[in-house]
């Protein structure tokens, strides 16, 4: 009941949209529903007119996957008169993660009496369970990394693989099939993915972006590179949006209940790729496991933005149905100065919803003034 084709294999080579409607009715199970999967079906020309046909011929459930370069998943609703469901698939969540790499949590006897968390691996090593979220947030949730294994070179060559093709190759190709010329500097590509890469989870506007690559030198190539133009700059940071490899965050203001036009902010779609492009550091890792916090937000169902009360932020507000959730994200609780700083927006808020902060190192206190002081790595490990 099950029929699979990938059009990057040499069987489906030279096919017509004819061939695999000729291909498929040949196999169907009379009497049974049929599972079709397609994969990089875009290569074929007119492929909507087989898949129109077999939703109509057929009793079937259809998948389509394919690559940025080819079609942008907003544009299979047009070439399916909008009968179709996207979904969208993100990089391994750490519980994922876990699973993926064959680690299972289980609670162990502490010290003190009570129960901790401790991950044990297929061959009954141990390990605690800050060093398995270490190595998460430093190889990141990709699923190919759980075929080569959590060793830096193999997975870095891997994630080289994946920023080379998919993203570079897929926004380039995809400009040149669309006849647009605005996309067509690989360089200025790249300065801008470090620049964004760079900058996660801080406000940024177009025009900085152009301004901070020519100041630091990035884009004058011996006088023969200017300053690109906001709309250049805007054209390439699009598709960075429109592949995936990015997602941008707008500003709400609580007070006003508006979406703000201000400067808002880029998140990068794995954090594993970010240590590929800028190098293994630590000196802001708290935009680390903001971004982190932010697609899990996404994984669970809800509409993120940012905070804004007065002058204060609030890292996240997630919404979905009738369910809000006020975020704060930040290494560490155990500070007194740190408490005031991310409690302080919270505070200012006057309605009932529920406010958390989110932190590695959360403190003694579970709750100030209602306000949940909660372990990160507890929070990721949510059945959600």
């Amino acid at each position: 009941q099950i029929i699979e084709m990938n059009f990057e294999s040499f069987d489906f080579r030279g096919m017509s949209a004819d061939d695999i409607y000729r291909y498929v009715k040949e196999r169907i199970v009379s009497g049974k529903r049929m599972y079709l999967f397609f994969d990089e079906l875009q290569r074929i020309a007119a492929w909507e007119d087989a898949v129109n046909a077999f939703r109509v011929d057929f009793d079937c459930d259809i998948y389509v996957t394919g690559s940025n370069a080819y079609l942008l998943s907003s544009e299979y609703s047009t070439y399916l008169s909008g009968r179709c469901v996207e979904i969208k698939m993100l990089p391994l969540s750490f519980r994922e993660f876990l699973a993926f790499h064959d680690f299972e949590v289980r609670e162990t006897q502490s010290a003190l009496g009570g129960l901790r968390k401790q991950v044990f691996d297929k061959n009954g090593e141990r390990y605690e369970l800050r060093e398995v979220f270490d190595a998460y947030m430093r190889f990141g949730g990709m699923p190919g990394i759980a075929d080569v294994g959590l060793e830096q070179e193999k997975a870095l060559s891997l994630l080289d693989g994946i920023y080379s093709t998919v993203v570079i190759r897929d926004i380039l190709e995809r400009e040149k099939r669309r006849g647009q010329r605005q996309l067509t500097d690989a360089v200025l590509l790249k300065k801008i993915v470090l620049f964004l890469a760079d900058n996660i989870g801080s406000s940024v506007s177009i025009s900085s972006i152009g301004n901070t690559l020519v100041s630091e030198g990035l884009l004058d190539d011996s006088g023969r590179r200017g300053k690109p133009s906001a709309h250049t700059v805007q054209a390439y940071v699009d598709a960075l949006l429109e592949s995936y490899f990015f997602y941008e965050i707008k500003r709400f203001d609580i007070k006003g209940r508006e979406f703000l036009r201000t400067l808002g902010k880029y998140y990068i779609v794995d954090i594993g790729l970010r240590n590929y492009l800028l190098g293994f550091r630590n000196r802001d890792s708290g935009h680390a496991i903001e971004n982190v916090v932010y697609f899990e937000l996404l994984r669970r169902g809800y509409d993120v933005a940012i905070g804004k009360v007065g002058n204060a932020e609030i890292d996240f507000i997630a919404a979905k149905a009738d369910e809000k959730i006020y975020v704060q994200v930040t290494e560490s609780m155990e500070s007194e100065t740190v408490r005031a700083r991310e409690l302080a927006p919270l505070q200012g808020i006057a309605d009932n919803y529920e406010k958390i902060v989110l932190s590695l190192h959360p403190g003694l206190e579970t709750s100030y003034d209602g306000i949940k002081s909660i372990d990160l790595i507890e929070w990721l490990l949510e059945n959600q």
